[in-house]
């Protein structure tokens, strides 16, 4: 069932002196690389403290801590469950109002309710200037009722763009940490379209749903503008423990306009050197943009079209001239011929690294019929396409992720 849970159960039918609570604890959590305790309870972490101490940017900042992929996991006979959280919201002033994050609850592993939280904090944005004010809310809760009376595993995935604090969970049956089954680690980075934007809920972002029809646990540090090449991101893949990993480099390197051909072919060498040196044998995946017309030739920065409000979307343009290419500057063009180069150069020392083009997984027939709502995030529709062209590629049997015969 995929409805919101206005339906069987969105009032409690028992008393709230009925409720068993609990602080949400690391042991139920899966998908964070750090917990910050805040004085409400736990804030989840995509990215751990020393990387986040060698970078002030607030756009990283908020990606990081924006729970992409992180869910609750307990086992229970609970058939009411509530989980109090204070939201982070984003905003972004004169511009429409974003969706509400979802929470979707997952019953042994098949999606079962999806619902939200009111109150909390916005963090609103004026993009004219840069500058952002913090406007205080009140803490909420989501709640699920009707499940059944049953021994079952819950999974409750946080919002992939709403900052998540964790405060308890409140049930009608007593609560179990689920042990660690030795299911396969996938950990993936890239941009805001790995992190979920403009996907329809958490576990439909195009990593989740290629997680789940690959049957393994994912870590997704999608970072939403912010996969820049950082080297405290490719230490933190470097120290995160993990059988498979992913890496989709590219269109924010394009759309910030960060930096030259000249300084992008060594940052992703160093970048793959980091990750190989915890993970020397790891099958390693590089891929690269998905199409995306505006910068297939034409360089950044992405701007906004504030003209586009009116429309009730914001659309995002190339503000670069396609002759700066002949300076260095990075489309998307370039940057897939030279990812496809490195990873050739390197392959034939490192036979478990392979190249993607994430055309393959979004191209020009995708475009024509799913074309991206505001020039740059594929919508809802896309997300699922893309799973699932990524899982088979991927996790197929030809796929560099492909399980090795028992």
């Amino acid at each position: 069932m995929n409805q919101h849970d206005d339906a069987p159960g969105s009032a409690s039918t028992r008393g709230t002196a009925a409720w068993l609570t609990r602080p949400v604890t690391a042991d139920l959590l899966r998908g964070a690389l750090d917990l910050e305790r805040t004085e409400h309870g736990l804030l989840p972490h995509r990215l751990p403290a020393r990387a986040r101490a060698q970078c002030a940017d607030r756009q990283l900042a908020t990606a990081e801590s924006q729970p992409s992929g992180v869910r609750v996991v307990f086992r229970t006979r609970a058939t009411a469950i509530e989980l109090e959280t204070l939201r982070t919201k984003m905003a972004y002033r004169g511009a429409p109002p974003r969706p509400d994050g979802v929470y979707d609850l997952l019953v042994d592993g098949r999606l079962a309710r999806q619902s939200g939280v009111t109150g909390g904090d916005v963090l609103m944005v004026d993009m004219s200037t840069g500058a952002v004010e913090t406007l205080p809310g009140p803490a909420g809760a989501v709640r699920f009722t009707g499940l059944p009376d049953r021994m079952k595993d819950i999974e409750i995935w946080l919002p992939h763009n709403e900052i998540t604090q964790l405060i308890a969970v409140r049930t009608d049956a007593p609560v179990e940490a689920v042990p660690e089954d030795g299911r396969t680690v996938w950990l993936h980075h890239g941009s805001s379209i790995s992190q979920g934007s403009d996907a329809a809920s958490p576990s439909t972002t195009w990593p989740a749903l290629a997680a789940s029809l690959g049957g393994v646990e994912l870590i997704n540090l999608g970072l939403g503008g912010a996969a820049l090449l950082d080297p405290f991101t490719a230490r933190a893949l470097r120290d995160t423990p993990a059988d498979l990993i992913s890496v989709k480099i590219g269109i924010n390197l394009v759309n910030a306009d960060l930096m030259r051909l000249r300084a992008f072919t060594p940052a992703v060498h160093g970048f793959l050197d980091t990750i190989r040196e915890g993970h020397p044998t790891a099958p390693l995946l590089v891929v690269s943009p998905i199409l995306c017309p505006i910068h297939e030739d034409t360089p950044g920065p992405s701007a906004p079209d504030y003209a586009s409000l009116s429309t009730g979307r914001l659309q995002l343009r190339a503000a670069g001239d396609p002759a700066e290419r002949a300076d260095g500057k990075l489309t998307l063009n370039v940057v897939r011929d030279e990812l496809s180069r490195i990873v050739g150069q390197r392959a034939a020392d490192d036979p478990n690294l392979r190249y993607l083009d994430g055309r393959d997984l979004y191209g020009a027939a995708d475009f024509a019929e799913l074309p991206l709502p505001d020039q740059l995030h594929p919508d809802a529709a896309s997300h699922l396409r893309i799973g699932e062209r990524f899982a088979a590629l991927a996790f197929g049997p030809a796929g560099p992720f492909a399980a090795e015969p028992a």
